[in-house]
């Protein structure tokens, strides 16, 4: 067990006074640049404040759950404060979903008012299951609206066929008319302990879909512990990279959240481009920038074919997925950037654990726990039974930025915890030191004849060869051992390697238990929206190959 002694400063606080706080030191800083239109501290706490009286006008209140179905626009920023001073619930939607999904989402979390872009491709999914999945209002936010006249312009002449035909029901509301206000907003006690600031869906260690009852003390204490971590900071004069999407729990607390705790300029882009991301880091000479490790695998080969200049950043970090020690390594050896891993999970607000972004980095660790933070490692199949350092089991979780529980899912809350700790479906081990080490999730564990493989020791094997750029590994049905390890790779542009070869090349790396039954060479991997490689599409497409 490892436990770091709490800050005085985790004390619980309503989310929305983070920004009235920015705004009361901050005022004239600059608060937000889209696109190279930017606003002040003060201008975003007015435009708060308006969008907090017209979502009261609408009913928003306590226990009023709200969806943000948009990509990174100033819109988001805006509405996500406003409707946590409201003492409404931000329910987070990814504008990719399908109909299906929305569908479920909306329900299952009762959300009763939606925002969305004005384009088609997200506009239209909303407006056609409204309805049916009880959506009382649609805030709709024009994208022209959030841009420079010039880019507006460009927008007109070039995309004009992207946007939607909007519907002229009661149902809709524009973004200008929810501002058209000049009375000042209600104040509304809120009891940070108690009160949901954010529904966050996660598939969790089950998969199935649910939200995680995220209050407003866990979201602030995560916020706060990552400030600590890093201590470095320079309180109204950084710059944040937002180019992970605010709708995901990494970049709500890492860059929304802590932005505006530092009075940070969040730099947003509506999503990742490699060449604008560059450009803009040189250009708007980024202080703070996180991502996952696939961008980071992507500026490592930018960078391999041209100078890239990085010299601004002083704190960066890799989380929502394992990042390959290749990828930190070469990216401080490219750029001159210092890169470090960090470790969590939504139901942790997320952020657990992190390297130091100044102290020494431990080569396949994921770090020390944030300050408030125990680390528990249990054993999986007797779960009250704790294990001493350097052994492996269940990462386990307490901290002030742990959950409330599942919306509406006591049995499924009580099956993720254990003694007051969260369980995050991780098998990991401490070092002496307390740097926590991650092997693999449970549910990814390949059973191969009565041995554990975890995919991981795989797949960072794999990265050690020069020719694999992205690599991935999960169980496919084998008839003799039960299942068997089956490893997915793409190569370095230039590189030529066969799937066997590479097989090959594990030998030296791994037991013949975990020998791969076979590499597959692809052209790419699937991703989630984040960036993230995700093995559902493989495991369901080898299944049905196997099934035919």
């Amino acid at each position: 067990m490892h436990e770091t002694t709490e800050a005085p400063d985790l004390a619980p606080c309503p989310v929305a006074d983070l920004l009235a706080t920015a705004v009361r030191q901050y005022g004239d800083r600059p608060a937000m640049d889209f696109l190279g239109r930017r606003w002040t501290y003060a201008a975003l706490g007015r435009m708060v404040q308006r969008a907090t009286r017209g979502l009261q006008d609408l009913g928003v209140g306590p226990g009023v759950r709200v969806g943000l179905c948009l990509p990174n626009t100033p819109y988001y920023v805006v509405l996500y404060y406003a409707i946590l001073q409201a003492g409404g619930t931000v329910v987070n939607f990814n504008p990719l979903y399908v109909e299906r999904e929305l569908t479920h989402q909306i329900t299952d979390s009762g959300t009763k008012i939606m925002a969305v872009l004005d384009l088609e491709a997200v506009y239209r999914k909303v407006a056609n299951v409204a309805a049916a999945a009880g959506l009382e209002r649609i805030i709709v936010c024009r994208m022209t609206a959030a841009l420079t006249p010039v880019k507006a312009g460009l927008f007109y002449a070039f995309r004009r066929h992207d946007r939607a035909a909007i519907a002229t029901d009661s149902r809709h509301l524009a973004f200008a008319r929810l501002m058209a206000n000049r009375k000042p907003a209600d104040p509304v006690a809120i009891d940070p302990v108690s009160a949901v600031a954010v529904l966050q869906y996660t598939g969790g260690t089950t998969g199935v879909p649910k939200g995680a009852m995220l209050t407003h003390a866990n979201l602030t204490a995560n916020c706060r512990q990552v400030r600590a971590h890093w201590s470095g900071a320079m309180p109204g004069q950084e710059r944040v990279l937002a180019v992970l999407p605010f709708f995901h729990v990494f970049a709500m607390t890492g860059v929304l959240n802590y932005g505006g705790e530092i009075g940070a300029e969040i730099v947003i882009l509506p999503r990742f481009d490699l060449k604008q991301v560059l450009a803009v880091i040189e250009a708007r000479q980024i202080t703070i920038f996180h991502a996952v490790p696939t961008i980071y695998g992507a500026i490592n080969a930018e960078a391999a074919k041209r100078s890239v200049s990085l010299g601004s950043i002083a704190f960066s970090v890799s989380g929502g997925a394992p990042l390959p020690t290749d990828v930190r390594v070469r990216f401080l050896e490219l750029t001159g950037c210092r890169l470090v891993e960090g470790y969590g999970l939504t139901e942790a607000s997320p952020v657990v654990a992190c390297n130091p972004p100044d102290g020494e980095v431990r080569g396949g660790s994921v770090g020390i726990p944030l300050v408030g933070t125990t680390i528990e490692i249990r054993d999986p199949d007797d779960p009250a039974r704790l294990l001493p350092a350097g052994e492996r089991g269940e990462v386990c979780v307490r901290g002030p930025q742990v959950m409330a529980g599942y919306w509406q899912r006591p049995a499924d809350t009580a099956a993720v915890m254990v003694d007051g700790a969260l369980r995050t479906g991780d098998i990991g081990y401490l070092d002496a030191d307390g740097y926590l080490f991650l092997v693999d999730r449970i549910k990814d564990v390949i059973l191969c004849g009565g041995y554990n493989v975890y995919p991981r020791v795989l797949e960072d094997a794999l990265y050690q060869h020069p020719a694999v750029l992205e690599a991935t590994v999960i169980g496919v049905a084998d008839a003799y051992r039960g299942q068997a390890p089956k490893a997915f790779v793409v190569l370095r542009p230039g590189h030529t390697v066969t799937g066997e070869e590479l097989r090959q090349f594990l030998t030296g790396y791994v037991s013949k238990i975990e020998l791969p039954k076979s590499v597959e060479v692809r052209e790419s991997l699937p991703k989630t929206m984040i960036g993230k490689l995700s093995k559902k599409e493989l495991v369901a497409e080898e299944a049905a190959r196997s099934a035919a």
